[in-house]
């Protein structure tokens, strides 16, 4: 078996593991899109309301699980996608990676096209996901019913340099070690599932493409002159992020979305908000 070959399948049973571990039973689709092939992951009653889930940059669908396991998959039909060019079992289309944050809306109008065709949808993203979400809801928001920004990067507030720095090595050669030391430094030393810090060792020799970048989303054009919003907007910030000023960013989100519903989780930071916040997660999707 090649080094490649050896990595794919180290990685593969490592998302099954995680995978596992979701209220069951968890249906699989890979959905045509322009830009290939798009795995997502689903559970939860079939005529319930449509969630879909957006991880955050390096993670895959997989870390969702928490979230349906305490109560999103009684109250919704979830559906977790791992991100084109991302880690995961989504197979892009050779020479059609996403180059701009249009590429993206066109990718995900294409997955809920395949999930959700005939009616508005719940969009939640995570970091570099609440990232999509925003540009995707500033663009088409006659998709959507509902947006969840899950302590969104690089939309309400810029990266702090601290952070950044921290991160490159990580970034620019990423082994298991590098990405546990990272993980350990943002989360404070949180205790995260075993299985999905297994998933995030195997994703240091995934083959990625580079993630797209831009400008932060015009998510004012959701918010009518006299504060209604013409899409319902929830964020939900960690109050010990790293990444950025939690109580700069929520103050700005308020300013940029006045009716929208923005609260700071305190105790909790950036990475480990989908694992280690996901009763309050699961809580803010029901109501």
């Amino acid at each position: 078996m090649s080094r490649t070959s050896s990595s794919r399948s180290v990685f593969r049973a490592a998302y099954d593991e995680v995978l596992a571990g979701w209220p069951g039973p968890v249906e699989a689709a890979e959905l045509p899109t322009p830009h290939g092939l798009t795995r997502v992951n689903s559970c939860g009653p079939a005529g319930a309301p449509p969630l879909v889930l957006l991880p955050g940059g390096g993670a895959t669908s997989a870390v969702w699980g928490a979230c349906a396991a305490a109560g999103a998959a009684r109250t919704h039909r979830v559906h977790a996608v791992d991100l084109v060019g991302e880690p995961g079992l989504s197979v892009p289309a050779p020479g059609r990676a996403p180059r701009t944050p249009g590429d993206l809306a066109d990718w995900l109008d294409a997955v809920l096209d395949g999930l959700a065709p005939r009616g508005p949808v719940t969009l939640a993203g995570h970091s570099y996901g609440a990232w999509i979400a925003a540009h995707h809801a500033a663009r088409r928001p006659a998709r959507l019913g509902r947006l969840v920004l899950l302590d969104p990067t690089q939309v309400f507030a810029g990266l702090r340099p601290g952070y950044v720095l921290r991160a490159l090595p990580m970034l620019v050669r990423p082994t298991p070690g590098r990405i546990r030391s990272f993980l350990a430094w943002e989360t404070r030393g949180a205790a995260l599932d075993p299985a999905w810090l297994r998933l995030q060792d195997a994703t240091a020799r995934f083959p990625t493409a580079r993630p797209v970048t831009g400008p932060r989303p015009d998510i004012a054009r959701l918010a009518e002159p006299d504060g209604r919003a013409e899409v319902r907007v929830d964020v939900l910030f960690a109050g010990r992020a790293r990444c950025h000023d939690p109580g700069r960013a929520a103050r700005a989100a308020r300013e940029a979305l006045p009716g929208a519903r923005v609260d700071v989780l305190p105790g909790i930071s950036h990475h480990a908000l989908p694992l280690t916040a996901a009763a309050e997660i699961a809580r803010l999707l029901a109501h």
